[in-house]
């Protein structure tokens, strides 16, 4: 049964369920690397490995963190040895793997943690929420947020690991709708035109949103996986 740990953001939720000081852990689809820099805070040693070569590109460029390195490969090949790996991270980044891969994405990703003890961390996006029916219009996930939740509701027995669920909701938010426009548009990985956000439907949506002083703030459900090799 999966069990809801209420509002929270993701750092929340890792502070919660881990103690990450000292370990080695790899953040598959890192994007930017802001997921990797947070596990580097708590102590973690973080290899970030986007496929995105542009994004990739731009993390091999920016300033030297201590205890984080950045790789472009594929979710379906990680730069790692067998069993080397304390942890793997996927941050709302399996349904972005090709749906004819995430089966193997997720062997990768057992491929290289420990065997005693390694641990695997798969968070993805509900459709649920207010955040979900604002991005469908112009970017509908459903079909690969759908099969991602396959992949995980058989990964366990695949891979021969426990299997703990949770549940959590985060709040994206937004100053005005020109800063969401130029968030969901500025991804190299995932091409959305601009003008398929500025719409009247998009728009609206937006503008019904919760708001929280001056911005608007959209409810986003979130589901986590945490798969562990016993030890």
């Amino acid at each position: 049964m999966r069990k809801e740990l209420g509002d929270l953001n993701d750092t929340q939720v890792i502070d919660q369920l881990l103690a990450v000081d000292g370990l080695t852990l790899i953040d598959v689809g890192c994007g930017a690397g802001r997921a990797s820099q947070a596990l580097v805070e708590r102590g973690a040693a973080v290899l970030g490995v986007e496929p995105d070569p542009v994004q990739a590109a731009k993390n091999r460029a920016a300033p030297e963190v201590s205890g984080l390195r950045f790789a472009e490969a594929e979710a379906t090949s990680l730069p790692a040895a067998d069993g080397s790996m304390d942890g793997v991270f996927f941050f709302r980044s399996l349904h972005h793997v090709p749906i004819t891969d995430m089966d193997a994405a997720l062997a990768e990703a057992a491929r290289v943690v420990k065997p005693n003890g390694g641990f695997i961390y798969v968070v993805e996006p509900a459709m649920t929420g207010r955040h979900f029916p604002g991005m469908r219009p112009f970017n509908d996930e459903t079909i690969v947020r759908t099969a991602a939740q396959a992949a995980l509701a058989q990964a366990a027995d695949n891979l021969g690991m426990d299997l703990s669920t949770y549940g959590y909701v985060r709040y994206p938010r937004y100053a005005d709708f020109e800063a969401m426009v130029e968030q969901v548009t500025g991804h190299t990985f995932i091409d959305i035109a601009r003008e398929n956000v500025e719409t009247d439907e998009v728009r609206a949506l937006f503008e019904a949103g919760q708001r929280d002083g001056d911005d608007y703030v959209f409810s986003q459900p979130m589901l986590l996986n945490l798969f562990r090799f016993g030890g």
